[in-house]
């Protein structure tokens, strides 16, 4: 008897090889970003795709709010065609780092979404960056 876990069949190896090398195409964790941001490696703009409420509370560093319905050409104008991109939003269940990606990529820009949100940042011990407090917060 099998499993709902093993139906539908299991993708071939060439699938699976197929798939899970394009994610990295489209997807970073915490841990990869904090590496390029605390290594003076941070080629990429970090965008946070919470509500300004949850943004002054606490965001990851360096990070530029904007809400994915006002990413547009505009919006964009400051950062160089090729800019790479890095959305976020609250946690894996949060879409708008989602619809932030999408919108991203049919402007033509590059794009990545962080993996887990300020979730998953928190649950790797790293910080938030509080604007108000001028401090570090977990």
């Amino acid at each position: 008897m099998s499993s709902m876990v093993s139906r539908p069949a299991v993708a071939g190896v060439g699938q699976a090889i197929t798939h899970f090398s394009s994610l990295a195409l489209f997807e970073t964790d915490c841990w990869d970003l904090h590496h390029g941001m605390s290594n003076q490696r941070q080629d990429f703009v970090l965008l946070n795709m919470r509500e300004q409420a949850a943004y002054q509370q606490g965001h990851l560093p360096q990070a530029v709010l904007i809400q994915h319905s006002r990413i547009d050409s505009e919006s964009l104008a400051l950062y160089p065609a090729d800019t790479l991109f890095v959305v976020y939003c609250a946690d894996p269940h949060c879409n708008g780092a989602d619809k932030a990606a999408l919108k991203l990529a049919q402007l033509n820009r590059p794009v990545k979404k962080m993996l887990g949100g300020v979730t998953g940042w928190l649950d790797e011990g790293f910080s938030l960056w509080c604007q108000s407090d001028h401090q570090y917060k977990r």
